[in-house]
């Protein structure tokens, strides 16, 4: 089976979609599939490192903002000119919708979308959405055609193989907090790590070790660097066992998204920022079922909403037990079967 994905990653819009489709490109490379990903080249793409881990990468330019019938166009064009016979096509793109899928799916066999944002039509034949919200199974209504399958909620996370293999040594936490996970998402756009930082530094004398992750598209990494060497924090850069940080940490403070789910497949209690308007309702949902705090939208936290919420959370050894269950509860259904269900739904057609 031939499967092309159609992703991009860049300085404004993060790493999180590249990320997931990578996780669900391994998954069907070990399943016997021939796996491709189309992208476009320019500021803070991951083209090198997707063919670093064994995928074929056919770039596409980069003229600004996405028009959809010209990247229509050039996706046609790599695929006939560059591929071979596709039986699936794999968009995760919040800048494309229906119209670009229609005028794809006339040269692939079907087509799969993934999205979060239930906020225009798609021509697919499945749709993911991997988030919990409260009344998802009304979301999707009248933006999909009949008969299109809908994979709804977290028991279709699209998980990296890291974190099935740290679930088995994540610690049962007792409240804690003794180590302390700063990761914003790969590009961190808002510069959220930087504002957390000063955070500590007001918080003068706590004792815990922090771990600072950042990604080659965050344009404040150079800054972030110097900082946690002054600090005596552990940075990270670019890195490939987020998850053993994760399983390690007895707190974090992160961005709304895919590591949000990604924490709470672990356990780890979190206080998310809303830095992206898309993960907004799905970490105020989140939040109701008692698995995340919610800090709020990112340019209404301040440094000093960072101070509190640590100094909340290292008095607060019951609520994060309590949270700590919750997220497990949540998404407590994600599993490392033989088959995982996203993948058994693009092999049976």
């Amino acid at each position: 089976m031939n499967i092309l994905f159609r992703v991009d990653s860049s300085f404004a819009i993060g790493t999180g979609h590249v990320m997931r489709c990578l996780a669900l490109a391994e998954m069907l490379k070990e399943a016997g599939c021939a796996v491709y990903f189309a992208m476009r080249a320019g500021p803070g793409d991951l083209c090198d490192e997707v063919e670093h881990k064994g995928f074929p990468v056919l770039r596409l330019v980069y003229e600004g903002p996405v028009v959809q019938k010209i990247d229509a166009k050039r996706t046609i064009e790599v695929i006939r000119q560059q591929l071979p016979s596709l039986d699936w096509c794999i968009v995760d793109h919040y800048e494309l919708d229906r119209c670009w899928e229609e005028n794809v799916k006339a040269y692939v066999g079907r087509m799969m979308v993934i999205d979060d944002l239930a906020n225009r039509s798609h021509e697919c034949d499945i749709l993911l959405d991997q988030n919990y919200y409260q009344h998802s199974q009304q979301r999707y209504h009248g933006l999909v055609p009949p008969g299109c399958r809908l994979l709804l909620g977290p028991q279709y996370m699209l998980l990296r193989p890291e974190f099935y293999e740290a679930k088995k040594f994540s610690h049962l936490r007792n409240g804690q907090v003794k180590r302390i996970l700063l990761f914003f998402g790969g590009s961190d756009p808002t510069n959220e790590t930087e504002k957390a930082l000063h955070a500590f530094k007001e918080l003068d004398g706590l004792d815990v070790e922090v771990d600072v992750v950042v990604g080659k598209a965050n344009s404040n990494r150079f800054r972030v660097e110097p900082f946690c060497r002054e600090m005596g924090f552990h940075y990270h850069c670019q890195i490939g066992y987020l998850a053993e940080l994760m399983a390690k940490a007895d707190f974090s403070l992160g961005a709304g998204g895919v590591s949000m789910w990604e924490r709470c497949f672990l356990g780890l209690p979190s206080a998310v920022t809303i830095v992206a308007e898309n993960q907004r309702r799905s970490t105020e949902d989140a939040a109701a079922y008692g698995a995340v705090w919610n800090i709020g939208w990112h340019a209404d936290v301040k440094s000093a909403d960072y101070a509190d919420i640590i100094d909340r959370a290292m008095a607060s050894r019951e609520e994060l037990k309590h949270m700590s269950r919750k997220a497990l509860e949540l998404v407590g259904s994600t599993k490392a079967s033989i088959v995982h269900p996203v993948v058994e739904a693009l092999l049976e057609g």
